[in-house]
């Protein structure tokens, strides 16, 4: 099970869950306490601005971002939870969560993870960039991208509420 959760929610998300793993994407610099149950090397920090393009003074998401949440999405051993957090739990974070389980279950319709998503979480608005780098490096030949532009855009939130997916 993977739970997508705002900075503001992760320590009581981690504890309410049993997470093992936590994967925070957010901006570089910001400060994240890494929860007390969650070991050093179960903790992945992916530092990028919420963009779609590249901005100036602003770190967009790329290639090597994508391989770095891959990377620890498959190194996940799936006996705990993995807790995927950015910091309003909206757009990176649920990029990053379509990302891994369309990763960890290959053959599941990306549509079908897509509108999961949606279910689970109204204000989901994966950030499309992240989501076209991991749809190339998986391979899955624009199906990623379409899945998201197809349930569109969530609804205003200022921040959004923790939700989970299954593989």
């Amino acid at each position: 099970m993977i739970h997508v959760c705002p900075l503001s929610r992760l320590e009581e998300t981690v504890t309410r869950t049993g997470a093992s793993h936590v994967l925070t994407v957010i901006n570089i610099g910001t400060p994240v306490v890494r929860p007390m149950a969650i070991r050093q090397e179960d903790h992945l920090f992916v530092g990028f601005n919420d963009i779609v393009e590249p901005q100036e003074g602003l770190v967009h998401p790329a290639a090597e971002h994508v391989e770095a949440i891959l990377g620890f999405a498959r190194r996940w051993p799936r006996r705990a939870p993995l807790v995927v957090h950015c910091f309003a739990g909206i757009s990176r974070s649920t990029a990053s969560a379509f990302v891994a389980a369309c990763a960890l279950a290959p053959e599941r319709d990306e549509a079908e993870i897509a509108r999961a998503l949606r279910v689970a979480s109204p204000s989901a608005t994966p950030n499309a960039l992240l989501v076209a780098l991991a749809d190339a490096a998986l391979g899955r030949q624009g199906r990623m991208s379409a899945a998201i532009a197809a349930i569109g855009r969530g609804c205003e939130a200022m921040q959004g509420e923790p939700f989970e997916i299954a593989l």
